[in-house]
C-alpha cells in the first residue's frame, strides 16, 4: 500500500490499511524548545505508533510500530527532506517496534520471532514475504518489544525484558546477540528489566544501552538508566539492586549492589528512555560530535509526568561520561503530554530523526547558524 503526503492520493485506501492518515492533530511544533540555531519540522506523519527506526542504504526509512502491528517504509523521493511517500512493508505483526537494515535487508522484531525482508528496497511496492530467523524467543508482551542493532562485529543485538515489574526469572532480563542468520544466540548482558534502546559507540564500537527503572518504589525511586556494557558477561542488578545504589525491597535482601555494574548516568526517575544515537553527522556543531541522544519517553505513573524530551548525553575525547542535559522539550505542557519520542536517528545529510508514537509523526531536527 502507497500513500503520498503531498498529493492526498489513496486516502481512504490508507485508512483502511491501517494508516492513521490524515494525522489526528497537527504537531504544536511551536511548543518544542530546541538550543538556538536548531529547527524543528515533520519529516513525516501518519505513522502510527512510530517506533524504532533504521535507515536503509537507498535512503528508505524504516519504522516499526507498537500495538499497530504495521511496519512502513518513507521515502523522499524529490529530496525535499520531507517524506512524501509511505508504504506498507507489512501488517498485522504482533507488536513490530524493532527495525535494523543490513546488506540489502530489513530485520524486525515481532515479539518472539525476528523477521527478514531480502532486498526490501528493491520491492517496496510489493514487498517480499519475510524470511524467520529465528522465532526462539519468549512470546510474553510485557516488555516483550524489541529493539535491533547490528553492531560492529557483525552480530545482530536486542533485549529481551522482563515480563514483570520485578520478578527473577530466568533467561528474561537481558540483551542477547545472534549472527545474522540467527545462529549462536546467546546472552551479551544480564541484569537489564527493560532496554528499549541499543547504540554502539563509534569510536570504541563498545555497547551502550537505556534501561527502563521498576515501578512501586515511589515517584523518585528507582532512576532509569544508561549503561556501557565493554564486553560479555556483565551483570547489571535487576532484579536485585536498580540504579547501582538501591536493593530491591522485595528481592534485594542479602545481595548487595557492589556485585553488579552500575549505570553510567542516572537518568531520572521513570522516564523511561528508548531509542538512542551517537550523533555522527557534520550538520550540528563541532561539539555534539560522537556525543549521545537519548529519546524519553515520559512517565505514566509519577504524581508529577517527566521525560517526554530528547536528553543529550557528553563524552570527552577519551568517551568518558561528563554529564547530561536536555536538548529538546516541550511535548509535555502542565501535565498534559501531546507527543512522546520514542527514538533518535541520525540522517547522512546530519539531521536528527525523532520518532513519536502518539503524535504518530517522524520529526526532523536540523541545524542553521544564525
Amino acid at each position: 500500500m502507497i500513500c503520498h503526503m503531498k498529493t492526498g492520493l489513496n486516502i481512504l485506501a490508507c485508512l483502511l490499511a491501517g494508516l492513521a492518515w490524515p494525522a489526528q492533530a497537527q504537531p504544536s511544533l511551536e511548543l518544542v524548545e530546541l538550543p538556538e540555531g536548531f529547527e524543528i519540522a515533520v519529516y513525516a506523519e501518519g505513522i502510527a505508533e512510530a517506533r524504532q527506526m533504521a535507515l536503509g542504504a537507498n535512503g528508505t526509512l524504516f519504522v516499526g510500530s507498537k500495538r499497530n502491528g504495521n511496519v512502513y517504509a518513507i521515502s523522499d523521493l524529490d529530496g525535499d527532506r520531507v517524506g512524501e511517500t509511505v508504504r506498507i512493508v507489512d501488517s498485522k505483526l504482533v507488536e513490530p517496534s524493532g527495525t535494523e537494515f543490513r546488506d540489502g535487508a530489513l530485520y524486525v522484531s515481532d515479539i518472539n520471532r525476528i523477521l527478514r525482508y531480502d532486498d526490501i528496497e528493491a520491492q517496496l511496492d510489493f514487498p517480499p514475504r519475510p524470511v524467520v530467523v529465528t522465532r526462539r524467543l519468549p512470546n510474553e508482551r510485557h516488555h516483550g518489544r524489541k529493539a535491533l542493532r547490528f553492531g560492529p562485529d557483525g552480530w545482530l543485538y536486542f533485549n529481551v525484558g522482563a515480563p514483570c515489574n520485578a520478578c527473577d526469572k530466568r533467561d528474561f532480563g537481558e540483551i542477547r546477540r545472534m549472527r545474522a542468520d540467527g545462529s549462536d544466540m546467546t546472552t551479551y548482558a544480564r541484569g537489564v528489566r527493560n532496554s528499549v534502546g541499543l547504540a554502539f559507540h563509534p569510536q570504541t564500537s563498545e555497547l551502550w544501552f537505556t534501561d527502563n527503572g521498576r515501578d512501586q518504589m515511589g515517584d523518585e525511586l528507582p532512576s532509569c538508566e544508561l549503561n556501557h556494557a565493554p564486553q560479555i558477561g556483565m551483570h547489571f542488578g535487576f532484579p536485585y539492586c536498580h540504579q547501582g545504589d538501591t536493593p530491591d525491597p522485595e528481592l534485594g535482601a542479602g545481595r548487595g549492589c557492589s556485585a553488579y555494574t552500575p549505570p553510567v548516568a542516572k537518568l531520572g526517575p521513570h522516564v523511561a528512555p528508548l531509542g538512542l544515537a551517537f550523533y555522527t553527522g557534520d550538520m550540528f556543531p563541532p561539539e555534539y560530535r560522537n556525543q549521545l541522544f537519548i529519546a524519553e519517553h515520559g512517565s505514566w505513573n509519577r504524581s508529577n509526568k517527566i521525560g517526554y524530551r530528547i536528553k543529550l548525553v557528553r563524552f570527552n575525547e577519551a568517551g568518558q561520561f561528563l554529564g547530561q542535559s536536555v536538548f529538546a522539550s516541550g511535548w509535555l505542557q502542565g501535565e498534559r503530554n501531546w507527543g512522546r519520542p520514542n527514538d533518535v536517528l541520525v540522517m547522512p545529510d546530519g539531521a536528527l530523526l525523532v520518532s513519536d508514537d502518539q503524535a504518530d509523526v517522524i520529526y526532523r531536527i536540523s541545524y542553521r547558524p544564525q
